[in-house]
């Protein structure tokens, strides 16, 4: 989570009402995501928001992460989740060669733009060699806030390989689009970007 007031402020109002607001079904992506991992992998994710990933991630057999930029956020996916989830700031991230991926399902895309690519970089030595990360984004041109005072950063796709290329050296790095919504039930035009350390 980034360390935008308006952002923190919004999840801390209204964390009961966004961890409960998805039916208990995962991202669409994640399935595909943990096929490509081995068995019982160790996976950091950033931004946890309900817990729902984590818990199907965790049902499949993977050791698992969860952490979230607010700390009222936290508490809520501790619910579900049965286990304690750390409350982090993106920034706060130092481990190193710690995990076989990272998950970032909607959460990078409250990173301001300025701050990415160090993110990135610190994604990067977290991951073991050959380790997998995943993230989405909103795509779009200017960075703002939306109607409930969220901060997003609204990448296109060659800015967002722009700031992958200058964090790191990754071996390979993939960037899809799709249509699709979000909490505010607006069309959106989603960036999927899979990175290969």
């Amino acid at each position: 989570m980034t360390d935008d007031d308006e952002t923190l402020r919004f999840y801390a109002e209204n964390a009961a009402a966004y961890a409960a607001r998805s039916s208990k079904r995962p991202a669409p992506q994640l399935a595909a995501f943990l096929d490509t991992l081995p068995a019982g992998a160790r996976i950091l994710e950033l931004g946890t928001g309900g817990g729902q990933d984590a818990r199907f991630m965790l049902d499949r057999g993977f050791d698992v992460l969860p952490t979230d930029g607010s700390a009222e956020l936290a508490v809520e996916a501790e619910k579900l989740l049965g286990r304690p989830v750390r409350a982090m700031l993106f920034e706060a991230l130092n481990h190193e060669t710690a995990f076989d991926a990272v998950y970032a399902n909607a959460s990078l895309l409250h990173a301001k733009r300025t701050a990415l690519t160090g993110i990135l970089s610190r994604i990067h030595r977290a991951l073991t060699p050959g380790g997998r990360f995943w993230a989405t984004y909103k795509a779009g041109d200017a960075e703002g806030h939306d109607r409930f005072g969220r901060y997003y950063n609204y990448l296109d796709a060659e800015n967002l390989r722009r700031h992958y290329a200058n964090a790191a050296p990754w071996q390979s790095l993939e960037i899809t689009a799709w249509d699709g919504s979000g909490y505010d039930k607006l069309p959106t035009k989603w960036l999927g970007a899979m990175a290969l350390k």
